[in-house]
This record gives structure tokens, C-alpha cells and sequence, in this order.
């Protein structure tokens, strides 16, 4: 099973590992962390050494859309 995130069509992230690509997902959405924190998470992780920027993301498993959230502007 592989599980992926994409932005704008394209993969940005991807793993075989079992919960590791999910967890991640929920962490850019903002489901694991609040305020400051998530915004340093995004700030520092997601957008200066992840490489995803502001806007829709999706993750997929096995090709199939599961859900999409959203990484802020900040």
C-alpha cells in the first residue's frame, strides 16, 4: 500500500510506511497541533523544508483520493 500527499497534482510526499504519510496529513491540516505550534510546524516544516506551499492538498492511497485539507497562508 502506498500512501501519498499531493499539491497541485503532484506528489510532494510518499510512503509505504503504515500511518506515516496520514499522520503527517493531519499535521499540515491542523488536526495535531493549534495555534503557535501549528504555526511553526507550517512555517519551518511543511513550508521551508517539506517543500509544500500555501494552498489544497489530498491524500491518496493506492492512487484513490481519500480526503483534501488546506495549508494556510501565513
Amino acid at each position: 500500500m502506498t500512501e501519498e500527499i499531493r499539491q497541485d497534482g503532484k506528489v510532494v510526499l510518499s510512503s509505504d510506511a503504515e500511518h506515516a504519510i496520514p499522520m503527517i496529513f493531519n499535521n499540515l491540516c491542523g488536526k495535531n497541533f493549534s495555534g503557535e505550534e501549528y504555526r511553526n510546524y507550517i512555517r519551518y516544516v511543511a513550508l521551508g523544508e517539506m517543500g509544500f506551499k500555501p494552498g489544497r492538498i489530498e491524500l491518496y492511497r493506492d492512487g484513490e483520493l481519500l480526503k483534501h485539507g488546506d495549508i494556510p497562508k501565513l
